[in-house]
């Protein structure tokens, strides 16, 4: 790569096959090491811009994985001693409306992927099928369909921050959203927040 700043696509064709090796060394599967690179690649594109210069770009990869890696073993020692059967906290309730009111939306937001990564992402986030029942639908190899939805992903995912500042729980889930006030991609969600993100 040169000096200019490099893209997440350019990352991802250049780092995404040995940053999964290097992922899946470190965890108990294919599947948790996919998710694991997914998870990698949103910090990655969330902070590309901090970079200092490209020629640290592999290093500065690396270090990104390792922490998404720390992260996920220390997630799994704090689920274990919470224990499988703790009492609900009382802003359940609250959680749970918000994640209804934002599935509506997020329709609407995946609506306007481009052709190719709109139905990979509905399928497997709306419908929550596997990676091969999206290559089935799809008619592709398992590589790409798994390609597909994660790169859809990484799309969905910036129209999502430009239309909301999300907070989320140690987990990665929604716990509250503020719109965004020069937001471009959604309208009126702020507004008793039961509108829909278009």
């Amino acid at each position: 790569m040169n000096d200019a700043k490099p893209t997440t696509d350019a990352v991802w064709s250049q780092l995404s096959g040995d940053l999964w090796r290097f992922i899946r060394r470190r965890v108990p599967d294919d599947h948790v090491a996919d998710d694991l690179l997914q998870e990698t690649f949103l910090r990655i594109h969330r902070k590309l811009d901090s970079l200092g210069g490209a020629d640290r770009l592999a290093a500065w990869v690396y270090q990104i994985a390792r922490n998404t890696v720390h992260d996920h073993h220390r997630r799994r020692k704090s689920d274990a001693a919470l224990g499988e059967h703790e009492p609900a906290d009382d802003s359940e309730d609250d959680l749970i409306a918000l994640r209804s009111r934002a599935g509506g939306w997020l329709d609407e937001l995946i609506a306007i992927l481009p052709d190719g990564y709109r139905d990979a992402v509905r399928y497997a986030e709306l419908e929550g099928r596997t990676a091969q029942e999206v290559a089935d639908r799809l008619g592709l190899s398992l590589p790409a369909a798994k390609s597909r939805v994660r790169r859809g992903r990484l799309m969905l995912r910036d129209r999502l921050d430009a239309c909301c500042r999300f907070e989320t729980d140690r987990l990665g889930n929604v716990v509250d959203y503020t719109p965004r006030p020069e937001r471009t991609v959604c309208r009126d969600c702020g507004d008793g927040r039961d509108s829909t993100c278009s």
